[in-house]
């Protein structure tokens, strides 16, 4: 069983190989979006630009079926983010693991001599994973959401936004308030359990040595496709959880 380095900075703890992966996701959605757009070009597009475009058009498609057209121009940008970042995020701990060994206590990375004890003396320290198999990295991404969606709301609907809590009838208000804070903790949970599970699976296959590589190559084919359904999910559930904030009612009736 892997340990995964932590350290402790003020009381709170971080950790390393989430910290490390997280980086690593945001550059290369950084660099991805900056070279897409370094050489635009109608007549002689990049297959990165034709790729992107693709994405942009998918996400477009997906926001405008959750709110009116003339509303859907202002959160392209987040949706691209979203599903560019989540996605790359899913399926970061796919290609390989970087694994150290240590036969020592190391209080600055969490290691214990009580670690050591339970693994026979020897410990792994898993450096590398995907950031979205971290319960902190969903949760913390599902909170952004959350805050988000509520200014929004309160800015851009404010009168419908704050009557919604009580429709239809006053003594709604109980329920409201648990619906809207049940919304971060299934996008979290959702996203966290379906990569971690398959993190989990993975390192199952693993142990098998020659024998599971078969099954490695299945499975991490089928990791592709529920990192992309997963980034989905979560990207097209936020623009719902904004359409419902702040669409008004009457605009709401018309877009549908």
């Amino acid at each position: 069983m892997h340990l995964f380095p932590v350290i402790t900075i003020g009381g709170i703890q971080f950790d390393l190989s989430s910290l490390i992966a997280i980086t690593v996701s945001a550059l290369i959605t950084l660099v991805l979006s900056m070279v897409a757009v370094r050489r635009l070009s109608v007549d002689n597009p990049t297959k990165i630009q034709n790729f992107l475009e693709w994405v942009a058009e998918f996400v477009h498609n997906t926001i405008a079926s959750t709110m009116p057209m003339n509303k859907v121009k202002s959160f392209m940008t987040l949706g691209m983010t979203l599903i560019m970042f989540i996605f790359i995020s899913n399926l970061l701990g796919l290609p390989f693991g970087i694994v150290t060994e240590t036969h020592q206590v190391n209080e600055t990375l969490g290691i214990t001599q009580a670690d050591l004890d339970k693994h026979h003396g020897e410990a792994h320290i898993a450096w590398w994973k995907s950031p979205t198999a971290d319960l902190s990295v969903t949760a913390g991404l599902a909170l952004i959401v959350f805050v988000l969606v509520n200014f929004l709301g309160l800015k851009m609907n404010t009168k419908g936004y704050l009557k919604s809590y009580f429709q239809p009838f006053w003594f709604f208000f109980p329920l409201k308030v648990i619906e809207e804070i049940a919304k971060p903790l299934t996008l979290a949970l959702r996203l966290y359990a379906n990569i971690f599970a398959g993190e989990v699976l993975i390192a199952t296959i693993l142990m098998l040595g020659v024998v599971g590589t078969p099954f490695l190559i299945a499975w991490q084919g089928f990791s592709l496709f529920v990192g992309a359904i997963q980034a989905f999910l979560f990207t097209i559930l936020t623009m719902v959880y904004i359409s419902h904030a702040i669409v008004s009612h009457d605009e709401e009736h018309e877009h549908h």
